[in-house]
């Protein structure tokens, strides 16, 4: 289940266990000023601290556990184009030419982060290439279109459509019937990349703070006010970058709004040992791969050649028993032939989706800014939204307003009832995915 992050360290993770930085920052103790504040050390709310400490800010960021502590340190590390609403549905909801800024503000997310693994050289394995793949000709048929879709109205190229045949050369896997690569999207070891950024942020004066779990903000004249535990920080701005916690913050009046409007999924994650050699029996170009399910797989090699796979999408918020030897036996559904392979890792943590799997992001008040909503799509995203957070509060308003137009509704259900509708919804989505 969900709980709060206060005082929290790193799961143990694959990704923890190969972070590259140590660095610890101090829990605020004091009552400070600043131009900005920050509620959440993930890739969001590091993103945002980048650009504004850069432009001469005075910036805190305050993190109730440690910088990446949440999905921004656990996840499957997919660095991925485009928005998991798809964007049909951006097309539908603000029309075409604000969808085509928003695509390429995508692929220009992507870039962000090779830019900035090569500006602060961050050592996280970046790598481009990415594929969909599907398990049924009638969901290779949906790829083909989409790819078709988006060349006709997006003048997008970077798809590359593949038969049976063509993906059994880079995937060892007798699974799928074809899919569709994507030259720009990739991957990277997220945590070592959010470390690697806030170790950029710091150096550049940023005043991160760990172990700083807010308990309540509020106005105070034209500023706000931030508490936590030992601490206070008075500001201007306010960026709230907590995502999934923000049920976890909601005794604040301004987070109630924003936890309706999100659903902490849980999905999970297994290493194996280092397969050497071996990795050329399962993917011979170092792409990462994503099915098309909606109750999806995803998986790629790790910097040193271990097959990291993911899936097991849980919207019950309970972990599956003997998590290994279930995530082992999902592996095996696409990789038999690693029957005899060790599993080394297995951890799993939550990601925020909205209703429609847009992106929320806006402002609840003057000055208080929100990014949520990354529906799996955050680690490239987040750059995004950092980077629209930061030009908002020093005077560029274009890209958040764009983004507030997209329409959200809450979950069904209120707090009691949303949970079990969702799982009863997942079971149906089950169901489809073994049928098509």
């Amino acid at each position: 289940m969900l709980t709060s992050p206060a005082q929290a360290e790193h799961v143990d993770s694959y990704y923890a266990a190969t972070r590259t930085l140590h660095q610890q920052y101090p829990t605020l103790t004091e009552k400070i000023e600043v131009d900005t504040c920050i509620i959440g050390g993930g890739l969001a709310g590091i993103g945002t601290a980048l650009p504004l400490v850069q432009a001469g800010q005075n910036v805190a960021v305050l993190e109730a556990a440690r910088i990446g502590f949440g999905a921004s340190g656990r996840n499957g590390g997919q660095v991925i184009t485009s928005y998991a609403c798809e964007m049909e549905f951006l097309h539908h909801q603000l029309g075409l030419e604000t969808a085509q800024k928003m695509w390429q503000w995508s692929v220009d997310a992507v870039n962000l982060v090779e830019k900035q693994v090569q500006d602060y050289q961050i050592d996280c394995n970046w790598q481009r290439g990415y594929a969909s793949v599907a398990v049924s000709p009638k969901k290779l048929d949906a790829l083909l279109e989409y790819s078709e879709y988006m060349r006709q109205n997006y003048g997008y190229t970077g798809y590359q459509e593949q038969t049976r045949a063509q993906l059994k050369q880079h995937l060892k896997s007798d699974r799928y019937v074809g899919g569709v690569f994507d030259t720009d999207s990739g991957h990277i070891h997220p945590l070592n990349y959010c470390l690697g950024l806030a170790k950029a942020a710091a150096e550049h004066g940023a005043h991160i703070f760990e172990q700083s779990f807010v308990t309540d903000f509020q106005p105070q004249g034209d500023k706000w006010l931030i508490k936590t535990a030992q601490g206070e920080v008075l500001a201007k701005h306010v960026v709230l970058a907590c995502n999934v916690f923000a049920g976890v913050l909601k005794q604040s009046e301004y987070l109630k709004t924003l936890s309706d409007k999100i659903m902490p999924v849980g999905t999970y994650v297994i290493a194996t040992e280092p397969l050497g050699a071996r990795s050329q029996d399962v993917i011979t170009n170092n792409m990462a791969v994503c099915d098309t399910n909606f109750v999806l797989d995803y998986y790629r090699l790790s910097g040193d050649t271990r097959l990291l796979f993911g899936g097991k999408v849980s919207y019950s918020g309970q972990t599956p028993k003997d998590l290994a030897n279930a995530m082992r036996s999902d592996m095996l559904r696409v990789f038999p032939h690693l029957a005899d392979v060790k599993i080394d890792y297995a951890w799993g943590g939550f990601v925020d989706i909205t209703m429609n799997r847009a992106p929320h992001f806006g402002q609840l008040a003057p000055n208080l800014i929100f990014l949520q909503g990354f529906s799996g799509h955050g680690v490239a995203l987040t750059g995004l939204a950092g980077q629209m957070a930061a030009e908002n509060i020093l005077g560029n308003t274009e890209r958040l307003n764009a983004f507030s137009r997209i329409s959200h509704r809450s979950f069904p259900g209120g707090p009691v009832f949303r949970t079990p509708s969702l799982v009863l919804g997942m079971g149906w989505y089950r169901l489809k995915d073994c049928l098509q």
